[in-house]
């Protein structure tokens, strides 16, 4: 894992401790709080972290409010807790 790689998923567990334990963050957010100016191109990188943190227990991925599998997941996601 890069400097990037572990930045992404502190960032993601930083956001998520800063909201409700019921809140979801978007990966838009984790990238756009790196890089403001320039965060697509974080946004797939940000969607790994966040499926490596899944694999750890550490988060779920959502769609529509239900989990999926982050693998297998297309289109629009959010980043919670376990619950």
């Amino acid at each position: 894992m890069d400097r990037t790689d572990l930045a992404l998923e502190q960032r993601i567990d930083e956001l998520l401790a800063a909201r409700a334990r019921t809140s979801s963050i978007c990966p838009s957010e984790v990238a756009r709080s790196l890089e403001p100016d320039d965060w697509r191109p974080l946004m797939e990188p940000a969607r790994r972290a966040a499926q490596r943190m899944t694999a750890r227990g550490e988060v779920e991925i959502t769609q529509h409010g239900s989990v999926v599998d982050p693998s297998t997941a297309k289109g629009p996601i959010r980043i919670r807790r376990p619950r």
